[in-house]
């Protein structure tokens, strides 16, 4: 069993900065990557960042530059450093990992930025 528990969303004013929390938890001894996705109302659901066993990252287009992913392997976590917000990046952001073939997903925590 594999479990993911998120924290740290929540409201903040444009220009603001949040830190999103992923910690993993189970039969986790062999992830392959980690990573960050957001959904808005109506629309599909998107990379943000991701990470590698390896430390190697990718970024979505619209976050380069103002957020950075990172991990703690001793601790299970893996967190999002969002700094310099907009009200576009209002979403729910779903914490992820991969292990081989499987992926697992947590609950989603709300971000929502006002103008």
């Amino acid at each position: 069993q594999v479990q993911l528990v998120e924290s740290g969303g929540g409201l903040v004013q444009a220009g603001g900065s949040l830190r999103l929390s992923c910690a993993a938890s189970g039969n986790i001894l062999f992830i392959d990557a980690r990573g960050w996705y957001r959904q808005a109302p109506g629309k599909q659901r998107e990379l943000v960042a991701t990470i590698t066993n390896g430390g190697s990252t990718n970024y979505a287009d619209s976050v380069k530059g103002r957020f950075t992913i990172s991990r703690d392997n001793a601790k299970n976590t893996v967190n999002l450093q969002m700094n310099s917000l907009k009200p576009e990046d209002t979403a729910t952001y779903y914490c992820n990992i991969r292990l081989g073939a499987f992926n697992y997903w947590g609950q989603g925590t709300q971000v929502t930025v006002s103008s």
